[in-house]
């Protein structure tokens, strides 16, 4: 439960797939931090009727109490608009009716329901840009059925370096001990080694390690860097990009002040972080990085993109079609990355004024 103190603006929470749990996990979100002392202000932005729809079904296939009934947590509409006032945000919550969705069923994605979710973050962005909200915190999208809607963009980290005009925004999975970034994200794995270039590594460095030392407020961030292949390719016998690329990253990362370590066998880094070795890991692919940091905090780790001027945070797990609309859905990542998205505006906020840009 978020345990910082709430922000002056509300946080926007996009509802990503209208066919997904997005919804579902908001609502239960939206209910605990009801009864939470630390309660924070919330806008949803999505599609009312899509999301009221979701609502009712999800309190139907759970109706011994297991899911918020619709009435118990009433959301007042989002004033847009040139001259709209700003409600007080000691209001519950809000939302934000960006729609677009169409008609949609649990489980089913469409046309439609994907390029309304892409809608949903769009508005957010233009909002936390324009100071209307404070950072943004997103439910998951579709990536396939955003594909066939001719979405150019892999997913929401890419996307939303395109909104800020960043050019290599960072992922990065917090969760429990861990702080892991990923050097590359959604690319197939036959794709990886030709993006792990020493240029390249050395800019996601500067990266992380500003993020860590602003976002999450550690003075001097000791980081690690995982090897590409099996034992950091054991000198050259099982691989030559840690040599040819890595280590010089590394190197040159440490002639600017940066306290990175490196290439090291991923097999024995991420145990050597999770007792305090390193604040954070750089992780050369998806599931490299991301497996350790799901076993340590499965269902509370939390989906940062580092590199951006304004905050965003993300839940750890996907649509979930499989699920949605039983309302069985949990809520915890959400709620994990609502408190992480507060502690990071609170440390930007002490970092205000010094040279904090990435």
């Amino acid at each position: 439960m978020p345990g910082a103190a709430s922000p002056k603006k509300p946080l926007a929470l996009t509802l990503g797939c209208p066919a997904a749990i997005g919804a579902e996990v908001a609502i239960k979100a939206l209910a605990a931090l009801r009864q939470s002392d630390a309660a924070a202000p919330i806008v949803l932005v999505g599609d009312r009727a899509a999301f009221d729809a979701r609502w009712i079904l999800a309190a139907a296939a759970q109706p011994a109490g297991g899911f918020p009934v619709p009435g118990d947590l009433p959301l007042a509409p989002w004033p847009t608009g040139r001259g709209a006032s700003v409600p007080d945000i000691g209001s519950a919550a809000w939302f934000l009716d960006v729609g677009g969705a169409g008609p949609v069923a649990p489980g089913q994605p469409t046309r439609a329901g994907a390029l309304a979710s892409v809608a949903f973050v769009e508005r957010a962005v233009r909002g936390v840009k324009s100071g209307e909200f404070a950072a943004i915190v997103t439910a998951p999208l579709n990536k396939k059925s955003l594909q066939e809607a001719g979405f150019p963009y892999p997913g929401h980290t890419e996307y939303l370096g395109h909104l800020a005009d960043v050019s290599n925004p960072v992922m990065l999975f917090a969760g429990g001990p861990l702080k892991v970034a990923l050097a590359t994200i959604h690319v197939p794995l036959t794709q990886v080694a030709p993006l792990v270039t020493a240029e390249r590594l050395r800019g996601l460095l500067r990266t992380v390690n500003c993020g860590l030392r602003v976002d999450f407020a550690i003075p001097r961030p000791r980081i690690a860097v995982c090897g590409l292949n099996p034992h950091a390719g054991e000198s050259g016998m099982l691989g030559r990009e840690d040599e040819a690329h890595i280590r010089p990253a590394v190197a040159g990362a440490r002639e600017e002040g940066i306290d990175a370590h490196g290439p090291l066998p991923a097999d024995t880094l991420f145990a050597r972080a999770a007792a305090g070795e390193f604040d954070g890991v750089l992780a050369m692919y998806h599931d490299q990085g991301l497996i350790p940091v799901k076993l340590a905090a499965p269902g509370i780790s939390v989906n940062v993109t580092l590199g951006l001027p304004f905050v965003r945070t993300s839940v750890d797990h996907g649509t979930a079609y499989d699920i949605a609309g039983t309302g069985i859905a949990r809520e915890s990542s959400v709620l994990a990355a609502i408190d992480l998205a507060i502690r990071i505006l609170e440390n930007r906020g002490k970092e205000k004024g010094k040279n904090t840009r990435y």
